[in-house]
């Protein structure tokens, strides 16, 4: 499939030499004479790539630049100036602006398509290294390790192990990191007044977790603790933040993380205000069996726990249990909970 390349450039003939040479090298091209028209077409054709001169009338590339950022439909189309200028300080603006790449004129035709297939391909390839939450932490950071200073992610990070129900953060303190799952497990909850909890997440390997308080510099609205044996790697605050505020790619990625948490959530709310204990454990076993299921279909899940996850009082969950599993629904052995009717559980409606 064709890439759309928008090309925005205030000189008419290099404006047409460049877009030409786009054309030949199977580009779809749009132009632009100045950043002001550059930002109205990139909203409406969302291209799969800018080049942008710095010098224009109307609006510069620093404020073209700028504006594209903030709206959340451009933000992470990758960007690359094309300008006369070369000073070390015009390109540390750009790139601090979020700029992806920076080609200085007269640019040799194949420096210009190496550049742009450079910058489409780390693209691809970021997107697909966290295209769902089961994608490694090493094909992520060695994704990332692609860009401009993004390096000592890898260099600065530290590995820490914990116990089973060692804590690894409290409710209430400030975040200060950003967490991983190298192997085992880990909830995230909430607590009431009377110590009642409410799971508020539930980490496998490879996924992340701490980053919505490290993103509005807060203090963690739950706690984090190990349900098992875990090795956690720690990225410091200040990667972290590098990582998002000069890369608008990695940015998109925790973007689209945080909406999925929302949507998530409000999935859960809307099961615990209106739907059946029956249906609200049975979602509450496929998550789990999602998370920390082996090929038998079992799963180690406390009765407590599980209440905590629906919603519910123990006792509840229990009586909900032994009725599943006179439908022949589970078997259930101790803490074990093997899952014998996997569909009929996911498609749980009474």
């Amino acid at each position: 499939m064709k890439k759309n390349i928008l090309l925005i450039e205030d000189n008419a003939e290099i404006r047409e030499n460049t877009a030409e040479l786009l054309e030949l090298s199977n580009f779809d091209v749009y132009t632009a004479e100045n950043g002001k028209i550059g930002v109205e077409l990139a909203k409406k054709v969302l291209p799969d790539i800018i080049l942008c001169d710095i010098m224009m009338p109307v609006m510069d590339g620093y404020d073209t630049l700028f504006v594209l950022n903030q709206d959340p439909k451009t933000s992470s189309i990758p960007f690359i100036f094309l300008t006369a200028k070369s000073d070390k300080s015009d390109i540390r603006k750009g790139m601090y602006l979020g700029a992806d790449d920076y080609l200085t004129k007269p640019f040799e035709e194949v420096e210009l398509l190496k550049a742009i297939e450079s910058r489409l391909k780390k693209v691809e390839l970021l997107k697909n290294s966290l295209k769902t939450e089961e994608d490694s932490f090493e094909s992520f950071t060695n994704t990332v390790k692609e860009f401009n200073n993004f390096t000592e992610l890898v260099s600065e990070k530290r590995v820490k192990k914990y116990k089973k129900k060692e804590m690894i953060y409290l409710e209430d303190s400030f975040a200060n990191s950003l967490y991983f799952v190298n192997e085992g497990s880990v909830k995230t909850y909430r607590s009431n007044d009377l110590g009642k909890e409410m799971i508020t997440g539930l980490h496998a390997k490879n996924d992340f977790f701490g980053y919505k308080a490290l993103i509005s510099s807060s203090a963690h609205t739950d706690s984090a603790i190990a349900t098992e044996d875990a090795t956690i790697t720690l990225i410091s605050k200040d990667v972290f933040f590098d990582l998002i505020y000069k890369n608008r790619d990695v940015s998109s990625i925790f973007i689209k993380l945080l909406s999925s948490d929302v949507e998530s959530k409000e999935k859960e709310l809307l099961t615990i205000a209106y739907e059946s204990l029956r249906k609200r454990v049975a979602e509450g076993v496929i998550k789990y069996l999602d998370k920390y299921g082996n090929d038998k279909k079992e799963i180690e899940l406390s009765r407590e726990m599980l209440a905590n996850i629906v919603g519910a009082t123990s006792e509840s969950v229990i009586r909900t249990l032994s009725e599943f599993k006179k439908d022949n629904l589970i078997e259930v052995k101790g803490r074990t909970i093997k899952i014998l009717n996997e569909e009929e559980l996911r498609d749980y409606q009474y």
